[in-house]
């Protein structure tokens, strides 16, 4: 199994097996039905991190967010999962947004779970984006300085879980290499040839010093005032996403995600960058000629 980075929004694998419920209980079940506890490993995780983390139970109107949301998925998205979810689970005081762990199984199949931060039942997609987004940077006082990200009205739900689904979908079919370790190199897949160097190192082409600099490069926040040059940057990469440029499984996530909310989910997604309530420049990813030319790798999906 290859070794995941964790980011404060999203977090991939987390370096363990976890004992949960039995799958064939579950095999004629809905996939909106199988929510359950977060495994105890979960817990256990984050409290050992010094996190108060808490099961969330939800309510109707949440149950039919989280059920509306498997909806929207893409037709491959519902296979898999139908195949490979073990369960969803939902915690209050979560650190990151979602987290997608592998489950021990008696026959050693495939199996995940998905634990989302309960919070998002609240946002829309524009809301946790645009939240997200700006948590990436410093903000001097007086400044006038925001990021905005227009992904529509859609709970925020739809796009948390497109992007985990799509982790799952990557897990089972091996779409991005499966290295031991994210810095050693891997015979490329057709996502990742002449994107990515390592799991975590672009191509030569595609490194930028400032987009060195950005969080998931650094860990480290940067200047509001460096936003409009890290975008322009940005443009010229054929990445979708500030969050893609941290590793091919990321990149695979974001680009899979951003693609079926605007084209199939018809829904926009822009970034802003604004002084006070003027717009000083945008970024619209999929009409970056750069991330256009990598979408006949997403066919698989709607085949």
């Amino acid at each position: 199994m290859r070794r995941f980075f964790s980011y404060l929004f999203f977090s991939f694998f987390i370096p363990m097996n976890l004992h949960a419920q039995t799958w064939e209980s579950q095999s004629s079940s809905a996939l909106a039905e199988r929510i359950q506890p977060a495994p105890d490993e979960v817990f256990i995780k984050f409290r050992d991190a010094g996190m108060r983390p808490l099961d969330h139970v939800l309510t109707a109107k949440e149950k039919d967010q989280v059920a509306k949301a498997f909806t929207m998925l893409s037709p491959l998205h519902s296979k898999i999962l139908k195949q490979h979810l073990h369960s969803i689970s939902f915690m209050d005081n979560m650190p990151n947004t979602a987290l997608t762990s592998p489950v021990e199984t008696a026959d050693s199949s495939q199996k995940f779970n998905i634990t989302f931060r309960a919070e998002i039942f609240n946002e829309t997609v524009s809301q946790w984006a645009t939240w997200k987004e700006n948590s990436y940077y410093t903000f001097p006082e007086d400044i006038g300085l925001k990021v905005t990200i227009d992904a529509g009205e859609l709970d925020a739900m739809v796009y948390v879980l497109l992007h985990e689904a799509t982790h799952v979908v990557d897990a089972v079919l091996g779409l991005t290499p499966h290295s031991v370790e994210v810095d050693t190199e891997a015979s490329p897949s057709a996502f990742t040839r002449g994107i990515w160097h390592t799991a975590n190192v672009p191509e030569k082409a595609f490194i930028s010093p400032l987009l060195a600099t950005t969080r998931f490069r650094s860990g480290k926040q940067v200047p509001i005032s460096d936003a409009q040059k890290i975008y322009e940057d940005l443009q010229k990469t054929p990445f979708s996403s500030l969050y893609s440029t941290a590793a091919w499984f990321e990149d695979f996530a974001e680009l899979v995600a951003i693609y079926h909310l605007t084209a199939k989910l018809n829904q926009p997604f822009r970034v802003s960058v604004k002084q006070n309530s003027d717009e000083i420049m945008s970024f619209e990813p999929m009409k970056n000629k750069l991330v256009k030319k990598r979408l006949e790798q997403l066919k698989v999906f709607y085949e």
